[in-house]
């Protein structure tokens, strides 16, 4: 098989070509032995470009902007539809239903102020998000004020359509609406408004803990004998703690929405610049696959 030309884009510079190089593949059992060797996908089997100082990073122009594109087109007309009312809500059950952690949600006085709060927050770490590249364009080259750019639009946008997914999925009750609309209220707000079911999980603290978990990456790994990730590290938790609080004071959330929320951006903000690590920083992953007297046994084992 005639080998592929590849380019790859790192840190923000398009190498180019890489030339393919066909893999073998080992023997696989299945009644009878069977060999032969296996060309993997160009983007596969070949391996990133040089790592030159001060690059951490690739990105791949092709399934970066497939994911951000997806992910921002997915949440947004899953928005708009929940915003048309087509979907009715349900009346919320007994409060005696709730968890123990959540009750105090429903019975609490709830805060005017704490919703501007939690938006001021949101809207602060979203201003980051798009501030943080500019700098690492000042600080490392432009290269890697793209390269972050594309990190940061893919964590939002995978984290808003984790999120939009599953508040259609789960449509919980929020708080607000155990208080004003319980069973048997025919009040037309409680029968029409559907944005009263979308309280699992939080969207302020999914996108605020997104953001800073993949800002506490990015440190760590650009600056990491600086005080500047363990500053990052130290705000990202304080501001998605802060919002997290404001959303259950404001009526909007019970308190297991914002510690979902802040597990589920969390995770999707370190994964994605981890993913993205150059292939000479990656840690190498191994999976093997032995017989033994019973069948079989995997292993798997990752180096840092």
């Amino acid at each position: 098989m005639a080998p592929h030309q590849v380019g790859v884009w790192s840190g923000g510079r398009m190498r180019g070509p890489a030339v393919q190089r066909p893999r073998r593949a080992g023997l696989f059992a299945v009644g009878a032995l069977v060999a032969g060797s296996i060309s993997l996908p160009p983007r596969l089997a070949q391996a990133d470009p040089p790592l030159q100082e001060g690059q951490h990073f690739t990105i791949d122009p092709v399934s970066d902007g497939v994911l951000i594109a997806g992910g921002a087109g997915f949440s947004g007309l899953l928005s708009l539809v929940l915003s048309t009312g087509e979907i009715k809500p349900n009346a919320p059950g007994p409060t005696s239903n709730l968890l123990a952690i959540d009750r105090f949600a429903v019975t609490q006085t709830i805060d005017p102020h704490a919703a501007m709060y939690s938006n001021l927050v949101l809207y602060a770490s979203i201003g980051f998000a798009v501030v943080d590249p500019v700098l690492s364009g000042l600080r490392d080259g432009w290269d890697a004020a793209v390269v972050d750019a594309v990190m940061y639009a893919e964590t939002i946008s995978l984290t808003e359509m984790i999120t939009e997914t599953s508040k259609i999925a789960v449509r919980r009750p929020r708080p607000v609406d155990y208080v004003n609309c319980p069973p048997g209220n025919t009040v037309p707000s409680c029968e029409d408004n559907t944005d009263l079911q979308l309280s699992f999980f939080s969207g302020h603290s999914s996108t605020v803990a997104s953001i800073g978990a993949t800002a506490t990456y990015l440190a760590f790994r650009r600056a990491p004998h600086s005080p500047r990730p363990w500053i990052t590290l130290g705000a990202s938790v304080l501001l998605t703690a802060f919002v997290s609080y404001e959303r259950v004071r404001a009526g909007a959330h019970f308190p297991t929405d914002v510690i979902a929320g802040s597990i589920a951006g969390s995770a999707v903000g370190i994964l994605v610049p981890h993913l993205h690590r150059h292939s000479e920083e990656a840690p190498p992953v191994w999976i093997g696959v032995a017989p033994s007297p019973r069948g079989g046994a995997v292993s798997l084992s990752v180096a840092f």
